[in-house]
């Protein structure tokens, strides 16, 4: 039986910063991956939005980590050449009695150490953005996009320069917590199976964390939380964009409306919206977008009919249902189950992406204190 350091299961955009830190440390990791291709679920499928950290919890593990990650990714991103820019973003009132929530949000904002909103009156907004309608905004300088494949080939190579290995169409079929090690199943696209030994599992399974965990002999299954899924409907602009930043509506419950974000290109999307779902389903319904426009009309009025095509969707593994306040995320370390040297990284939505490399910090820690 083959012993290595660490086994991460699932290449995401996380999974593979965890990796880079891991090996970065000194330690032999390697990646099991069922897909052939590293990020190609949640990480692929989001808006590459690098956010500021402006509507989480104060002290909650998204404020913590999306603040940190947020100064950790623009100088990985300087430093590595990953393509990206910090385009800013308008959080708008398309109402005078939503100014209120504005000033909620940059109040919640600097609470989680986020200091640099500027607010605006309409005047000054629609003079950023002449196709704005709005009673009044706020400016994040800090938000920004990225090309989040970029990202991820690069955490790929700096994992693999340190010694990480990679092993694609590969599953975990299982994994026994045992006196010398965790013993890990995996099963390959042909039905072959292999054990082999670890000193530490991290599980950042994404969509397929509580499975995953479920499948540990020996861990705990009541400290394995319930998932919720909600699929995100993106619909894409034909035509040039009007807009050089992204725009925001205030957030409604489950997600943050139906906003507009750029690519590098400047070609502009809006979604996701929140569509709760039982199991993982990627299809647009396009009739989805006939609600959009409502949407969109409230701060762009002048979107013309038929300008929106069904684009993509993502899933976002949610730890908290219909109704229920948002979720933090769930990041659990051998003090939090008690089942030895594993992490699960439950629930690791937005800002998965723009937290990634302070959430590989968080997991090296966990495991490795000190």
């Amino acid at each position: 039986m083959h012993d290595v350091d660490c086994v991460i299961a699932g290449a995401g955009v996380v999974g593979l910063a965890i990796a880079r830190a891991l090996a970065l440390s000194g330690r032999e990791v390697l990646v099991v991956e069922q897909a052939g291709a590293i990020g190609t679920v949640t990480s692929s499928r989001n808006s590459e939005v690098i956010h500021a950290g402006l509507y989480y919890a104060p002290g909650s593990l998204k404020a913590r980590l999306c603040v940190e990650g947020r100064a950790r990714l623009y100088a990985y991103c300087r430093e590595h050449n990953v393509a990206h820019a910090r385009t800013g973003k308008l959080i708008v009132a398309v109402e005078p009695d939503q100014l209120e929530r504005l000033g909620a949000i940059r109040a919640n904002a600097q609470s989680c150490g986020v200091g640099d909103l500027e607010v605006l009156t309409r005047a000054q907004a629609e003079s950023l953005e002449p196709a704005l309608q709005c009673a009044g905004a706020l400016l994040s300088p800090s938000t920004g996009i990225i090309d989040s494949q970029a990202l991820m080939l690069s955490l790929r190579g700096d994992a693999e320069a340190a010694g990480a290995s990679f092993a694609f169409l590969t599953s975990v079929a299982g994994a026994a917590i045992e006196a010398d090690g965790i013993r890990i199943d995996t099963r390959d696209a042909d039905g072959e199976s292999f054990a082999l030994r670890a000193g530490a599992l991290v599980n950042a399974a994404g969509l397929d964390a509580q499975a995953l965990a479920s499948r540990i002999e020996g861990f705990p299954q009541d400290r394995v939380p319930p998932r919720w899924l909600a699929r995100g409907n993106y619909f894409s602009l034909s035509g040039r964009s009007p807009f050089s930043r992204l725009i925001y509506p205030v957030p409604v419950h489950g997600g943050l409306g139906v906003h507009l974000t750029l690519d590098l290109a400047g070609s502009a999307r809006f979604g996701p919206d929140v569509e709760w779902i039982d199991s993982v389903d990627y299809t647009v319904d396009p009739t989805r977008g006939e609600a959009f426009y409502d949407e969109i009309r409230r701060y762009w009025p002048d979107l013309a009919d038929g300008a929106l095509q069904p684009a993509y969707a993502g899933v976002r593994p949610k730890l908290s249902g219909p109704g229920q306040p948002a979720a933090d995320f769930m990041i659990q370390g051998p003090a939090d189950h008690g089942a030895g040297p594993i992490v699960n990284l439950f629930g690791i939505e937005s800002p998965g992406l723009t937290s990634s490399l302070a959430i590989a910090e968080h997991v090296v820690e966990l495991l490795y204190p000190g």
